[in-house]
C-alpha cells in the first residue's frame, strides 16, 4: 500500500455499466450485485479537489474490512466474500482494482446518515454553543468543547449525496421513516459505536463520532458503504486529548485547515494540494490501519 504507487482518480474500461460515482467511490453494476472501488480522490466542503492522495482507496478499503469483520455479530454488512479475480477481468483490470475494490449485494439503502457522537466536537459543539442542544435536544450546561458527553448520541441526517447532508431530530426521522425503523436504525447504531469505541480505545484513539449507513438485504437490516475510516468518523490520539479542547484528528482535517487558512471561496474547482498536506493527509490514514491491526493482531494472540 505504497505511497508511491499511481493515484487511482476514476475507473474506466471495465465491462459492467457505471452504477454511481460519488465523491470517493465508484460503483459499478454486476446485475444482482455491485462492485464498490475506492478510488484515491478527495473531497473537502464537498468538492472534489483536483490533486489525490495516491493509496487513500486502498486504506479506506483495508480500514472498512477491519470494522466490517469485527462488527458481523452485531450485524451483517454487504460484503459478499466475493474475489474481483472471479469477475472475467484482466490481468491489469484486476491488478488496478486489487485492494481498493469489494463484491457487495445490492441492498435498498435508507437514505439517512446515522451520525453516533461520543463528544461534542463538529457541528455538534457549535449547535450546543448557540442553543445548549444536541440534535434539538437539551444537553447539561457547562459541557465543552471536545468534551465527551454523558451517553453516546444518536444525531440522524438526511443523506445528500450531491452536497450537505441536513441534520435531523430522532423525532423528525421517527415522522419521515416511521417508529419502528427509526428506533432500529437508532439501536443499530449505538451498538455499532460502542463496540468501536472500545476497540479504538485499545488502538490508542478516541473514537469522537461516526456515521453509519444502513439497507435492507433480502429483508435484513444491513451495514452498507464504508464502516468507521477517517472519511466517516473522527479519531483522536488519546494522548493528545483532554476535557475542552479538540484535538488533531486522524483525517483530512490538515486538507480542511490549509484550504480555509488559503481564503478559498469552497466553489469548485479546488487549488492543487501542497506535496507536505497529500503527505500529511496519507500519514494520518495509514496511521488508523496501522494502529487498528496492531490491535487486531493482539487480539488473534490471545
Amino acid at each position: 500500500m505504497s505511497g508511491r504507487d499511481p493515484a487511482v482518480t476514476a475507473v474506466s474500461g471495465l465491462p459492467f455499466p457505471l452504477y454511481r460515482r460519488g465523491k470517493v467511490r465508484d460503483v459499478f453494476d454486476l446485475g444482482d450485485r455491485l462492485l464498490l472501488v475506492a478510488t484515491d480522490r478527495l473531497s473537502a466542503f464537498d468538492v472534489v479537489l483536483p490533486t489525490p492522495i495516491s493509496g487513500k482507496g486502498k486504506l479506506l478499503t483495508a480500514i472498512s474490512d477491519f470494522w466490517f469483520d469485527r462488527t458481523g455479530d452485531i450485524l451483517p454488512n454487504h460484503r459478499t466474500g466475493k474475489s474481483i479475480a472471479a469477475l472475467g477481468l484482466s490481468r491489469d483490470q484486476v491488478e488496478s482494482l486489487d485492494g481498493r475494490s469489494t463484491v457487495v449485494h445490492k441492498a435498498e439503502r435508507i437514505d439517512i446518515e446515522c451520525v453516533v457522537r461520543g463528544h461534542l466536537a463538529g457541528s455538534g459543539w457549535k449547535e450546543y454553543q448557540s442553543h445548549g442542544t444536541l440534535a434539538g435536544e437539551t444537553l447539561p450546561d457547562g459541557l465543552g468543547r471536545g468534551g465527551q458527553l454523558p451517553a453516546p448520541r444518536f444525531t440522524p441526517a438526511m443523506k445528500n449525496d450531491d452536497g450537505h447532508d441536513q441534520n435531523i431530530s430522532r423525532q423528525e426521522l421517527a415522522s419521515q421513516i416511521g417508529h419502528a425503523l427509526a428506533a432500529r436504525l437508532e439501536d443499530a447504531s449505538l451498538k455499532l459505536f460502542t463496540h468501536a469505541r472500545e476497540i479504538a480505545g485499545e488502538a490508542g484513539f478516541v473514537l469522537a463520532d461516526t456515521k453509519f449507513e444502513f439497507g435492507f438485504i433480502d429483508g435484513e437490516l444491513t451495514l452498507i458503504d464504508e464502516a468507521l475510516t477517517p472519511d466517516s468518523s473522527r479519531y483522536w490520539d488519546v494522548k493528545t486529548w483532554t476535557p475542552g479542547t479538540e484535538p488533531p484528528s486522524f483525517d483530512k482535517q490538515v486538507v480542511r485547515d490549509w484550504l480555509e487558512e488559503r481564503g478559498w471561496d469552497k466553489e469548485p474547482p479546488g487549488p492543487e494540494l501542497p506535496t507536505a498536506i497529500v503527505v500529511a493527509t496519507r500519514e494520518r490514514y495509514a496511521a488508523v490501519l496501522h494502529r487498528l491491526t496492531n490491535v487486531g493482531s493482539r487480539e488473534e494472540e490471545r
